[in-house]
């Protein structure tokens, strides 16, 4: 994936990616690949609990509030099914609503503006 997102992104110097501290991220595998000095990819680990800092956990907490949250399914099919429609639907048409939720921590308002003190 990493590789990959270097690919994608020809024309960036350094590319951030923000991970939780899950062991496959500090893999001693992948260790040489980051250290290499062609590489751009620099990762940044959130602190060891922090869910409201990581963006797929506020993430599953919109979902949650969206199918689970006072709301009842007779088989674990519909249940799996309306996880399915959110994220295939409601997710993608809602977005501009859920957006802050889930990433205003990271979000750049005007790249103007923008400035790495």
């Amino acid at each position: 994936m990493l590789e990959k997102l270097e690919r994608n992104n020809p024309t960036m110097t350094t590319i951030h990616v923000f991970v939780d501290n899950a062991r496959y991220h500090h893999a001693r595998i992948l260790q040489p690949w980051l250290n290499s000095p062609e590489r751009r990819v620099k990762l940044h680990f959130l602190p060891a609990y922090a869910p409201h800092l990581n963006p797929i956990e506020r993430l599953w907490g919109v979902m949650h509030d969206w199918v689970t949250h006072n709301r009842h399914y007779a088989t674990f099919n519909q249940f799996t099914e309306a996880i399915f429609n959110f994220f295939r639907t409601t997710l993608p048409e809602k977005w501009p609503e859920f957006r802050d939720t889930v990433t205003d921590n990271f979000r750049v308002v005007s790249l103007k503006e923008y400035k790495v003190i």
